[in-house]
């Protein structure tokens, strides 16, 4: 198998590709993946949030161990058309200018590529699971709403990771977010701006005095949306900030945690206003070891595919996140993807064809693990 891929995925992702999907509206392309799958001769399921999923059962009766693969359906919003070409320096693009959703549909190509050889080639295999998921881009929410206990399989492999296909995800972190709100005084800016106490005012001083970016190689904090005021002449009563917290060590993100909000409460306290706090956990973390049997079998099967495996350490959350926390065993590969979510998001046509590869080398070690 090294070094050979298919060449039939790229067709599959750009049509794919160019079927808008933002959070939310994924159903035109859940109906493509539906009848793709239904060709297969593949039953295909759903539940009330519009995950997809369908089984291949084992060829082989004894033996081996099945596995899962999870790609999500969903992107951010595209900002205008998707157009997607494929340039001369052979990377898929957007022609239209916005996002090109090769996250995470070159993942979704992928899996139903890889699916429809195994079946076309009758591979034997120890059973395959396949789950393509909703709403991933606003908090995971497809993954969180999907009944794990349906899976046979108790490990298996997320494809959602930015990068050169061969990195293997060793960490992701916990993550926090903080709703905040201040609340001030309203008064007439101009008449009797003395009687009011601006709740704008508190927040920006909170924000200024806060860490931000990057704390450390293994924690991060955001304040990504600011909301206050009701006119240009009226002091400002209440003031409304959407901050986040991830790290890889729970250790630090609670104390971070803790530092934000005392940091809220003292410019609430010199500014003479009152501030809430609501803190939720967006997903859990995890991190693997060299000794993870899934881990060293996704090592595996990189080289067995010509490539290069390499253990990375991420920022972002990933619906990995969720499945390992309910106990099943799940890594997140790189599929390739490079500038997701912006203008230049691309994708190289040979990555497509080596991750097809990967997947197959997958099946074929859980075949005999």
């Amino acid at each position: 198998m090294k070094g050979t891929w298919s060449q039939d995925v790229l067709p599959l992702f750009l049509e794919l590709a160019a079927i808008p999907s933002p959070s939310g509206e994924e159903a035109p392309v859940a109906r493509r993946i539906d009848a793709f799958l239904r060709d297969l001769g593949l039953d295909v399921e759903d539940d009330e949030a519009g995950n997809l999923f369908a089984r291949l059962d084992p060829t082989e009766a004894n033996g081996g161990a099945p596995l899962f693969l999870c790609a999500h359906m969903d992107t951010v919003p595209p900002t205008a058309g998707i157009e997607p070409v494929v340039h001369e320096d052979g990377y898929v693009r957007n022609a239209a200018g916005t996002i090109l959703g090769a996250d995470n549909k070159a993942s979704v190509a992928v899996m139903l590529e890889a699916a429809r050889l195994v079946l076309a080639e009758r591979r034997p295999h120890a059973g395959l699971e396949l789950l393509f998921t909703v709403r991933e881009e606003t908090g995971l929410l497809g993954a969180f709403a999907f009944d794990h206990t349906r899976f046979r399989a108790q490990r298996g492999f997320v494809y959602d990771s930015s990068g050169p296909v061969g990195n293997v995800v060793r960490s992701s972190p916990w993550g926090r977010t903080i709703d905040v709100v201040f609340k001030g005084r309203a008064a007439h800016a101009g008449l009797a701006p003395e009687e009011g106490r601006s709740a704008i005012v508190a927040a920006a001083r909170a924000i200024t005095d806060l860490r931000l970016g990057r704390i450390d190689e293994e924690t991060t904090a955001n304040v990504g949306r600011i909301s206050g005021g009701t006119a240009r002449n009226v002091i400002p009563e209440r003031c409304e900030l959407a901050v986040e917290a991830r790290s890889r060590d729970q250790g630090k993100l609670a104390d971070l945690v803790q530092e934000l909000v005392d940091g809220f409460s003292f410019a609430a306290s010199v500014s003479e206003c009152e501030v809430e706090t609501t803190i939720s956990e967006t997903y859990p973390g995890y991190r693997f070891g060299p000794e993870e049997p899934l881990f060293q079998l996704a090592c595996q099967a990189i080289e067995r595919a010509g490539l290069s495996a390499q253990a990375v350490d991420t920022g972002g959350g990933a619906d990995a996140n969720v499945f390992n926390a309910r106990g099943l065993t799940c890594i997140n590969l790189a599929n390739g993807m490079t500038d997701v979510h912006t203008p230049d998001e691309r994708i190289a046509v040979e990555d497509l064809e080596r991750m097809v590869g990967v997947t197959l080398e997958l099946i074929e070690l859980a075949r005999h693990a």
